[in-house]
């Protein structure tokens, strides 16, 4: 059906009841079918001033947009996130320090890399690390720890310096841990993030080319071709993969073979 036709509009909308109209329920089509408002038609012919009045803004940009008139862009319905967590459950568990800072390292860079994607800054980096609550004779222990930055940032060396601060805050020798990881909160949109004059990290010179160069690498030729010395080289921390599904779409070694 053509409805670029005002005329077609206008007589579909007429056949229309009014709770048909997104965003309006039973008790506000109820109130408007009251008042002698039955169908969409009625509604998008409605005094603006009048729906102001007895309703609220959000039905009045629905009056707006029904005659044409747009008021949402379409970035306003993308949905930003609140926070960033990445966290593993390792493959083996990790009873040493280094094995866990490594695995913190990962996870904060990993974590930079998804807030870069979403062209986004943060100001507040947390670290948390447990055992395993099921471990038979072992005691539970979890625990977290976070820093608030005066400027927000989307450098990995900002946040995986942060991330290791707050591992440095939690870690205790003597148990055997099963999973960690990190989360970035407190987002600022690019281009709001304001200096701090009374932050003594500032931000650092040529910090943005760095991570672009960095990111634009590892999408290029593949995740870990660029990475932070702290990350490790053999990381025997990773997660389980044993039972690990196939990627039949993405990876032809996965390919079931007929001979």
């Amino acid at each position: 059906m053509d409805l670029s036709n005002l005329e077609r509009q206008r007589k579909l909308m007429s056949a229309l009841p009014v709770d048909e109209v997104w965003g309006i329920g039973r008790r506000i089509s109820k109130k408007l079918d009251a008042m002698g408002i039955k169908t969409v038609l009625d509604l998008a012919d409605s005094d603006i001033r009048f729906i102001r009045k007895h309703f609220n803004v959000v039905l009045e940009r629905t009056v707006r947009e029904l005659r044409g008139e747009p008021c949402l862009q379409l970035e306003e319905f993308a949905p930003t996130k609140q926070e960033i967590i990445c966290s593993r459950s390792f493959g083996e568990r990790i009873t040493d320090y280094p094995s866990m800072r490594q695995a913190i390292c990962s996870y904060a860079a990993r974590a930079a890399e998804k807030l870069r994607s979403e062209h986004q800054y943060c100001r507040f980096i947390s670290t948390f690390i447990k055992t395993s609550p099921f471990a038979f004779n072992e005691p539970y222990y979890g625990n977290s720890a976070s820093v608030k930055l005066l400027t927000p940032t989307q450098d990995s060396r900002d946040i995986i310096n942060a991330a290791t601060r707050s591992l440095d805050a939690i870690w205790q020798a003597g148990h055997r841990y099963q999973k960690a990881g990190v989360m970035l909160g407190d987002f600022f949109s690019q281009g709001v993030a304001q200096l701090n004059l009374f932050d003594d990290n500032a931000p650092r010179p040529g910090s943005e080319q760095l991570m672009a160069v960095m990111d634009t690498l590892n999408a290029k030729e593949g995740r870990g071709t660029l990475y932070f010395a702290g990350q490790g080289i053999q990381q025997q921390w990773q997660m389980k993969r044993a039972m690990l599904s196939p990627c039949y779409t993405t990876r032809s070694s996965d390919l079931l073979r007929v001979k």
